[in-house]
């Protein structure tokens, strides 16, 4: 890893804070500073899901020098901006625009904790602030500053829907799911408004807001559940490789708000409201098709209760060994490549659209997340 791309600590803010069992191991660093950029990335997403359909109330600043602190220098971030973008989201759940802002902040405080803890071990933290340049939704009101990631480009893999609902199956023995919107996963969906021209009303659909208005609240509502189902995974799998006990009990602390987030996630996306849109005809427009259709509506006994929308606990199903009978966990906890599947993953959905040219040049940023990510399933658990 370069070092021009890192962050060097202050010597004296590191050895103030160095306490509590010392240094950190080479292993345990890797984890917990490609777990900072993921929660980086993670603050980017929801800033920009809390500009455009937060609550109203805005989401405090954090104060510090990382990439997100930077744009905001601590202010406020705006919220509400888009206030039809709201109501679609509120057909999914009244208390929608709440949760954003919580899961905004918590973000937040994921991603600054990790970046002081690391600072306070006299470790270097990746410096991403050169690859905050994509372009912002146009929506009025909001912020004209660089953003990490793409939320108008995405491809969204809905299979963790069938995955925790299945009582027979386990990704770590295997096994294959399908998606609840199969037509997520085919082509470029946005999941925020991108200009004005996205967000209309209609009188005569639910929430008097238009299909295509109701396709993106959708379209973000199953996002949302992505994001955090992947973080459920993602700390239990790396927490297996970490050797220093204060650094696996900061895993296991932050890991099952992750949890809770999807927990609530997941409810909502059910009640994404039916319908189909095609993203023709304003600025941005991708073309591609999308369609919610009714998840309670199978009839096969088998598959309906893989799609029921109100099974939002996770179905007891086999795990290391069948031989041991069905229990309900987190799924996937193999630890094998963990970081760089949930990077691919990331790469998959279309968030780091943007950061390659139109002639195909590469601005960095995707390489030295697979750097980072190499680096952390590297890490090997040593213990006395």
């Amino acid at each position: 890893m370069g070092v021009g791309l890192l962050n060097a600590p202050s010597r004296a803010f590191a050895q103030e804070h160095e306490g509590n069992n010392g240094r950190i191991n080479r292993g345990d660093a890797a984890i917990l500073r490609f777990l900072q950029v993921l929660e980086t990335i993670e603050a980017d997403i929801w800033r920009q899901y809390a500009e455009l359909g937060g609550a109203g109330a805005n989401v405090p600043g954090t104060v510090g020098n990382s990439p997100v602190d930077l744009f905001f220098q601590g202010a406020p971030i705006p919220t509400a901006l888009a206030p039809l973008y709201v109501v679609g989201l509120q057909q999914l759940d009244g208390d929608m625009p709440q949760y954003i802002n919580d899961n905004t902040d918590d973000e937040l405080s994921h991603e600054s904790f990790l970046r002081n803890y690391l600072e306070a071990k006299g470790e270097p933290v990746p410096d991403l602030r050169r690859f905050f340049d994509l372009t912002p939704s146009q929506v009025p009101g909001v912020p004209n500053t660089g953003r990490l990631t793409n939320l108008t480009q995405l491809t969204v893999d809905t299979t963790w829907w069938t995955r925790y609902r299945s009582d027979s199956k386990n990704p770590d023995l295997g096994d294959s799911f399908d998606p609840a919107i199969p037509t997520l996963a085919v082509g470029q969906h946005t999941a925020i408004p991108r200009t004005d021209k996205d967000l209309s009303a209609d009188p005569t659909q639910p929430g008097g807001v238009s299909v295509h208005t109701q396709a993106i609240a959708n379209t973000a509502g199953f996002h949302f559940a992505w994001i955090e189902q992947g973080g459920s995974s993602l700390y239990p799998q790396l927490a297996q490789r970490v050797s220093n006990v204060e650094v696996l009990r900061v895993l296991l602390s932050i890991g099952p708000s992750e949890v809770a987030h999807f927990q609530t996630w997941q409810d909502k996306a059910g009640n994404a409201i039916q319908l189909t849109d095609t993203d023709t005809g304003v600025p941005g427009s991708t073309g591609a098709t999308v369609t919610f259709p009714d998840l309670n509506g199978f009839t096969d006994p088998k598959v309906a209760d893989e799609f029921q929308t109100n099974l939002i606990m996770p179905e007891p199903t086999f795990f290391l060994n069948k031989k041991f009978g069905p229990v309900s966990i987190i799924r996937p906890t193999e630890t094998k490549n963990a970081a760089t599947a949930a990077l691919q993953s990331f790469i998959d959905g279309g968030l780091f659209i943007g950061h390659t040219s139109k002639n195909g040049k590469s601005d960095g940023f995707v390489e030295l997340l697979r750097e980072l990510a190499a680096e952390a399933d590297e890490a090997r658990r040593d213990v006395d």
